[in-house]
């Protein structure tokens, strides 16, 4: 809930993965939005800094960083593609690739959010069984359960 009208504004966070879920949430947002002025959207993908010791080398690591960049870069120039093809003005859309330790991911996206100053997130849903949320959380999950000052998007 948002406290106090000054501090809303129409700063909108997508935060994505390759998932189909996250497909359905940024689709969500431009369905939205279409032709709607006075939004900004910031499609978010966090890239979790892996532990010192997962490569056995600074080479190995540095290539697989490099890769795995090009690959999210691709994801999210064709989002962006996506919202501006459903009427959000490109000048309206910007999207984002953090390198981050992670310690929870849920973390480093509400982190973003509070840097970026956006006062909604949009998650999709992950695809995984109530069996396997009751154990280990999602990431959505975990957002709308900590998420502060801010109204959360959760996509089915």
């Amino acid at each position: 809930m948002i406290k106090d009208e000054t501090e809303f504004n129409k700063n909108i966070l997508i935060a994505v993965d390759e998932s189909e879920n996250a497909s359905r949430a940024v689709s969500y947002v431009g369905q939205m939005l279409a032709g709607v002025l006075g939004f900004k959207v910031i499609v978010l993908h966090v890239i979790s800094q892996p532990e010192e010791d997962f490569f056995s080398t600074a080479a190995e690591k540095d290539t697989w960083l490099g890769q795995y960049k090009l690959k999210v870069d691709a994801m999210l120039k064709n989002y962006r593609k996506r919202l501006i093809g459903d009427g959000i003005e490109p000048q309206d859309v910007s999207v984002r690739s953090r390198l981050r330790y992670c310690p929870s991911l849920t973390e480093c996206i509400l982190a973003e959010r509070s840097q970026m100053n956006c006062s909604t997130i949009v998650v999709g849903r992950q695809g995984i069984s109530r069996s396997e949320e009751f154990l280990f959380g999602s990431v959505s999950s975990k957002i709308v359960n900590h998420a502060r000052d801010c109204t959360v998007w959760v996509v089915e």
